[in-house]
């Protein structure tokens, strides 16, 4: 059974279509990479997974459960954790109270004791900071955990954003653009670090980037979209071969009759113009 299941998904917005027709699988402990160039509806795809879209047709199942129409939270409840393009934390926080806050849907006592400030509330909240501090060291960010979130750069806080929602104790990851203002080196650690994640947690990763070597060299199976559509999908090197998915990067219309190149590192990291679609 895959872990994420996303059937024919489409998804208008008036008179433009958004997602038409996508389908996309994520097993158990698989990393899968998500390519494709500004507006291909990548992000799009993100909400209707997550619940901020309800599609116009097609079905979304979480370990063989249909979530389609289910609530954000009660997605969050069952394992779903995602971050955001433009980072989700609470600026005027320390990295710290954004990790305790992430935690509030495993905390055990009720809103009474926490106000009374009970022995048993004490004990659960050192618990949840122990907790905290394991992921903030697993991610070599201990350093900036009284920080305050707004003080902190954006590569910084990229990782900030992984922490608090490994904090949820989420099985399936959706990372958006977790590379975004990385240079080559800081995204060949990221890379080490969402496979040494994958291990330590027994996490499925879906993730978005315009990194293609990060998602090529971690990915297990690699989709490209491009105007809303499933451009390709396959193991990582095939994807980047792929004589579609050179077109729809780069304008190069290969020969048809010969061997296409791979996309080279140079070309591979794209800017992005304005947001996602």
């Amino acid at each position: 059974m895959s872990v994420l299941e996303i059937d024919h998904l489409t998804i208008r917005f008036g008179g433009i279509t958004a997602l038409n027709d996508v389908s996309l699988r994520a097993g158990e402990w698989e990393i899968v990479g998500i390519i494709g160039p500004n507006g291909a509806g990548k992000t799009t795809l993100f909400n209707c997974i997550t619940g901020f879209y309800s599609p116009t047709a097609g079905r979304v199942r979480y370990r063989g459960t249909d979530i389609t129409e289910m609530a954000v939270h009660r997605r969050t409840a069952l394992g779903i954790g995602r971050t955001f393009q433009n980072v989700g934390l609470v600026k005027n926080a320390s990295v710290a109270e954004n990790l305790a806050t992430a935690q509030h849907l495993q905390v055990s006592y009720d809103p009474w004791a926490g106000i009374a400030g009970g022995p048993s509330t004490f004990t659960e909240e050192r618990r949840l900071s122990e907790r905290s501090q394991l992921i903030l060291d697993l991610l070599d960010l201990r350093h900036v955990s009284r920080e305050r979130v707004a003080d902190l750069p954006y590569g910084v806080l990229k990782k900030v954003e992984i922490a608090a929602v490994l904090a949820t104790d989420p099985d399936l990851l959706l990372l958006d653009e977790p590379g975004s203002g990385m240079g080559p080196e800081e995204a060949l650690a990221l890379g080490d670090t969402l496979l040494e994640l994958r291990k330590e947690f027994g996490l499925s990763i879906v993730m978005i980037d315009h990194h293609v070597p990060l998602v090529t060299r971690v990915s297990d199976y690699v989709y490209c979209l491009n105007f809303g559509e499933v451009l390709a999908e396959g193991k990582p090197d095939d994807v980047r071969r792929h004589p579609e998915v050179a077109r729809a990067y780069l304008g190069i219309d290969p020969e048809p009759e010969s061997e296409p190149e791979p996309l080279a590192e140079s070309t591979l990291v794209l800017p992005r113009v304005g947001g996602e679609r």
